[in-house]
Order: structure tokens, then sequence, then C-alpha cells
């Protein structure tokens, strides 16, 4: 008998928190390369997002009971989400923003490490879509694989476009994750693998970074396109090609600051400053 659905959320949790210590117990030159300042100017590490993407692969791998094809289509996504995300994190830099900036970098010769990233999530997504079980067929199978594509890419860009404040991206993955637990898919090892690294998250003493939220994005995403029907898929689908888009135009942080709902989510759970 294989594990339930709240033993693979202990067991990535579990492996969060030992990653975590580890991580910690790291030699300072080691931990350098991940340190940043956050929006207040205070000292961050992004370590948190190798290790809840670890720690959710952890999960992911020892959940015996969901389909296999299922498992390796979240560790594909998450595995290569999070390692292009770790390379825009420890290699890129700022001259470009968003997927306009990146194309425009593109067309004037200039391959930004977010491109790299773009690419690579793109590519896991529609890997990971390709591998999931599917009762489809012929046209209609490539289209279901194109689309679902589309929405674990989408879902880890949206993730990452929200990790900008403490907790806020982890809010957001534990959103998608815990409505589709109880389905055999990668939901209940991502949730275990960010409640264990949401007090740190919301804190403000790490932060998932582009890894970890690339990462636990995509398995996210991964695990709505293996659990919704297809009707619930493509909504799902809209409403990340939208939020994408709007990305283009407007600040998530000022829409979030100035409608009050939204606001007393994003704050809930960071210490009083």
């Amino acid at each position: 008998m294989g594990l339930g659905r709240l033993g693979v959320a202990v067991i990535s949790a579990g492996a969060a928190a030992l990653l975590e210590r580890a991580a910690d117990r790291l030699p300072k030159e080691q931990q350098e390369p991940f340190a940043r300042t956050n929006f207040r100017g205070e000292p961050v590490t992004l370590l948190e997002g190798p290790v809840t993407v670890a720690a959710a692969l952890v999960g992911v791998l020892a959940d015996t009971n969901a389909p296999g094809r299922v498992r390796a289509a979240a560790a594909v996504a998450g595995a290569v989400s999070g390692a292009v995300g770790a390379y825009d994190d420890l290699l890129g830099t700022a001259q470009a923003k968003g997927f306009r900036g990146h194309l425009n970098a593109l067309r004037r010769g200039e391959v930004t490490s977010g491109a790299v990233k773009i690419a690579g999530v793109g590519a896991a997504g529609l890997a990971a879509a390709a591998l999931l079980p599917r009762r489809s067929s012929g046209l209609d199978r490539v289209v279901d694989v194109i689309a679902d594509g589309a929405l674990i890419a989408g879902t880890a860009n949206v993730v990452n476009l929200l990790d900008l404040r403490p907790g806020r991206a982890a809010k957001a993955v534990t959103a998608l994750s815990v409505p589709v637990v109880p389905f055999r898919g990668p939901g209940a090892a991502v949730a275990g693998a960010t409640a264990a690294a949401a007090p740190s998250d919301l804190a403000g003493r790490s932060m998932l970074g582009d890894c970890g939220a690339n990462g636990l994005g995509a398995m996210a995403g991964t695990a709505l396109a293996a659990a919704l029907p297809r009707p619930l898929r493509w909504l799902a689908l809209a409403g990340v090609v939208g939020l994408n888009l709007a990305s283009e135009k407007v600040s998530f942080t000022e829409v979030i600051k100035n409608n009050p709902t939204l606001r007393a989510v994003d704050e809930w759970g960071r210490p009083p400053r």
C-alpha cells in the first residue's frame, strides 16, 4: 500500500525542514551567491528555492500511489523549471524584464538569461504535458498537450511574478495545490514543501526566487493539468494567460496594495513591523 495524501505532504515537509537546516549550515562562501536584499533593503537568501523544489520532488518520487506518468511529468516540470530558474537567479541580469523585454532583446541579437528561462520553462511544460496520461487521441491529443503545456508553463511564470513580497508566491502555490491534493498528483508534495518553507518566507528571511517560484509553480500547474477535467483546464488556462498578459501592463503589487481584501490576504502571516 502506498502513501496517503497526508503522508506525501509530511514527507515533503520533512525533507524541506532537513534541507533548510543543511542549507543554513553551509559555509558562508557557499551561501553568498544566493544572498540578496529584499524590497526593504534587508538581507534575504534565495536558498529557499532549491530547498523547496528538491523537497517537493522527494515527495513526488515517494508517492507510489500516483500513476507513474504523472510522477514523471511532475518531476520533469519541477526539475527543469527549477534548474533554469536557478540559472537566472545566479547568472541573470536585469537588462530586460517581462516577455516583451526578452523578445525585444532577442530581436537585437541578445540572448538574456530570462529568455533562456522562458524557453526552458516552456519546454518543460510541453514535455510534462506530453507525459501525462490521456484518453484523447489524434488531433485532440495534440491540442490537449499544447494547452496543458501552456497551463504548466504559464502557472510557473505567474507564481514567479508574485515573488515580490514575503509569502506571496508561497500562498499562491498553496492556493493552487491544496484543492487538488485529494487527486493522485503532485499537489500534496508541493503543498507540504511550501508549508515547511512558509515561516522563513513570511518572516522575510528567505524567498523562493526564480528557482523556487518556477519549479513549484510548474509542479502546481502539472497538478492542475493532471486533476482537472478538460473544461476546467481550459478555464484555468484562460486565467493564467490573462494574468501573464496583464503583468505586461500593470503591477500586481500595486493592484494588491489598492485592494483591501487582496492586501489583507497578502499581509496575513507576516510578523508585525
